[in-house]
């Protein structure tokens, strides 16, 4: 295929040599029914697997195939933003390798797209193969999340999305480095819809987002677009100082009426934890926000590209970039 690339596609992998040719020949298939110049770029995210050796073998026999890796795991954020930076398209589509996501979906987004809409987000609206732990945590995330912010962030939504040509240059643009890429989205603005789909049971493998990385990701979704936390941490120290000013003093009057101590070893324990405890977690809380902005005073890169392979003419095979 020759002419301007229209349509990215931008493909993130870790250790998904089980799902990585199956994935390839879904999303040829619905690209080629769009019928347009376009690329894959799978962005290999210091895999430890075979996923490497894979996509080479599949860039070898098809130009439209792009092979970005990382010098190491720099993570799925990190390598969504690498697949934007390299893609040449006037539209970019950003999906996972599990097929979790059904390439299919790709061709509403692309109608959309073609009404005017510059960002075009998959909606959830069922989850299939997953444990109730993990529909419960999404659910109260999705939704703690959206009442914390001044961002209008969609619930049910992950990073499978199309994005314009501008919003893709303007995401690539901001440079911090934990970055929360659904957010950011919301937070350039522009004109935005859902496309509707039941997200599937993973192919084969393992999920990329244990329990810890679920917990990092909401973290750093949370504190690059709110800062209440810091806020409710200062409301509940200022709650905990009145409730303890005041019984302090109601404890000074009932002793002097009653010449009693009603105050046993065991309640003032009690009482101290407690204080002790939501000292330590207004602490954490500010000590969250105090990493973040260490990170991005050390303005070192978000990553670091080993080399880019592809086999289309107009491309150059490139190694070791910084």
């Amino acid at each position: 295929m020759f002419g301007n690339t229209v349509y990215s596609v931008v493909v993130p992998l870790y250790n998904e040599e089980l799902v990585i040719f199956e994935s390839y020949k879904r999303l040829k298939a619905v690209m080629d029914k769009a019928k347009e110049n376009y690329e894959i770029i799978f962005v290999n995210d210091g895999s430890r697997d075979h996923s490497r050796i894979i996509v080479e073998n599949i860039c070898s026999t098809d130009e439209n195939i792009k092979l970005i890796n990382f010098s190491r795991n720099f993570g799925h954020q990190a390598a969504i933003t690498a697949g934007m930076s390299k893609s040449l398209g006037d539209a970019v589509i950003v999906i996972d390798a599990d097929l979790q996501d059904p390439p299919e979906v790709i061709l509403k987004m692309l109608e959309k797209w073609k009404e005017g809409y510059e960002v075009v987000y998959g909606k959830r609206l069922k989850r299939q193969g997953e444990t109730f732990f993990k529909k419960l945590t999404a659910k109260v995330f999705y939704r703690t999340l959206k009442s914390m912010t001044t961002i209008d962030i969609p619930v049910d939504t992950g990073d499978f999305r199309l994005i314009d040509r501008k919003v893709c240059d303007a995401l690539i643009s901001l440079p911090e480095k934990n970055r929360y890429v659904r957010g950011l989205v919301s937070w350039v603005g522009y004109k935005q819809t859902s496309v509707e789909y039941i997200r599937q049971e993973r192919l084969a493998g393992e999920t990329k987002y244990p329990l810890r990385k679920m917990i990092k990701l909401a973290f750093d979704g949370i504190t690059s677009f709110s800062h209440k936390p810091l806020v409710i941490a200062g409301y509940l120290g200022g709650l905990l100082f009145s409730v303890g000013i005041l019984s302090f003093v109601a404890i000074i009057i009932n002793n002097l009426a009653t010449r009693s101590n009603i105050l046993s070893l065991g309640l003032v324990l009690a009482i101290n934890l407690i204080m002790f405890g939501l000292i330590l977690l207004s602490l954490g809380v500010m000590g969250e926000y105090l990493g973040r902005i260490f990170d991005e005073s050390k303005n070192r890169p978000l990553y670091i590209i080993e080399s880019i392979i592809s086999h289309k003419p107009s491309d150059i095979k490139i190694k070791n970039i910084g």
